[in-house]
């Protein structure tokens, strides 16, 4: 379905000082051989708790929509690594710390997608109710030991800290006199015959991290691959994530050539070519993914991070559409259309 009246009222960004890669080699964190065909640059590294970080991002984005505790009737909280307690719920965190108010809130663990598939639910949810007035989606992920080696964990990425927030409401206004950005469509598919890419052939163990202490993404992922077949699993990442954009762009009415900027995840640049820029004909230059490579992956909100920056750097200009595209382990891909309009209502 096109949305008729959902907008993107606000968004808050928490982004913690970068390290660049040359440094981090430097130091011993890093080795070449691992990152230099990654293409990243700099990665955000916190000492912050995740939650906290999201926690910011979220004041930040409610700021920026002028939105009351009042106006917020869902919260969705989307994360890929540990959130710092166990059987705890940080959606609720971040409601007390950020909003204040009662309303539901919820954690959505979609892994990298998760940020994706809490807006297009936040998104169905506002547009099922005729009298709603906003929701939230927030992210926030710290990479660090002894669980995570944000340089070697996942081969290709590497991870940067940060939280992210986004605030949807009922009805838009105009954005620093540069128009409202109104959400036009979005859209997840899944491929559930890929979540073994995370499993391998590994047995289910009791408790976490019992497998492999820092997380190892590589070897159940070179299981599965194995089992399948390189050419088999490229054609369906490649497929399932063109058809979510194809969705994306058919219920927003609208042609990938009407489409002036992409947003996308910030994997390492030879991920990026095999399942975002060849597949798909984007240009690398209409992407955020040259700001996106000083950032490094964060989780689950790269999509947020990157349309705040397209917003306050002004590329987005009145009038332009971009397309947020995400996938996350499971296997599900996400796309979703947002426009600038020219004006309060568009």
């Amino acid at each position: 379905m096109e949305y008729e009246d959902i907008y993107v009222t606000g968004i808050g960004r928490h982004l913690p000082d970068a390290i660049e890669i040359a440094d981090a080699e430097a130091r011993g964190l890093c080795a070449r051989k691992d990152v230099w065909r990654t293409g990243i640059e700099a990665v955000c590294v916190a000492e912050e708790a995740p939650p906290d970080m999201a926690a910011a991002a979220a004041r930040r984005a409610l700021s920026d929509a002028g939105a009351k505790p009042s106006d917020i009737e869902l919260i969705l909280h989307a994360s890929v690594h540990y959130q710092g307690h166990d059987l705890w719920a940080a959606a609720s965190y971040v409601q007390r710390e950020a909003v204040g108010n009662t309303c539901p809130a919820v954690e959505v663990n979609q892994q990298s997608n998760g940020g994706m598939a809490a807006i297009e639910l936040a998104a169905a949810f506002l547009a099922s109710r005729p009298g709603g007035r906003g929701a939230l989606v927030s992210t926030g992920d710290r990479f660090a030991p002894p669980g995570f080696d944000r340089w070697r964990t996942d081969p290709g990425t590497i991870c940067g800290d940060g939280g992210t927030a986004m605030v949807l409401s009922r009805g838009g206004t105009p954005r620093d006199g540069r128009g409202a950005l109104r959400l036009r469509s979005a859209v997840s598919v899944s491929d559930p015959d890929l979540e073994r890419l995370g499993r391998g052939a590994r047995p289910f163990a009791d408790a976490p991290l019992e497998a492999a202490r820092p997380i190892d993404a590589e070897t159940p992922r070179e299981q599965a691959v194995s089992e399948l077949g390189f050419a088999e699993v490229l054609r369906r990442l490649q497929e399932g994530q063109a058809r979510a954009v194809e969705d994306a762009l058919s219920e927003a009415g609208v042609k990938q050539a009407d489409v002036d900027w992409f947003v996308l995840p910030h994997l390492g640049l030879p991920k990026m070519n095999v399942q975002f820029f060849e597949p798909l004909g984007i240009e690398r230059e209409r992407t955020t993914w040259d700001w996106g490579r000083r950032i490094g992956h964060l989780g689950a909100g790269d999509q947020i991070a990157g349309l705040g920056e397209l917003v306050a750097s002004g590329r987005l200009a009145p009038g332009q559409r971009c397309l947020l595209a995400g996938v996350g382990a499971g296997f599900t891909y996400s796309a979703a259309v947002v426009e600038r309009t020219r004006d309060a209502a568009g």
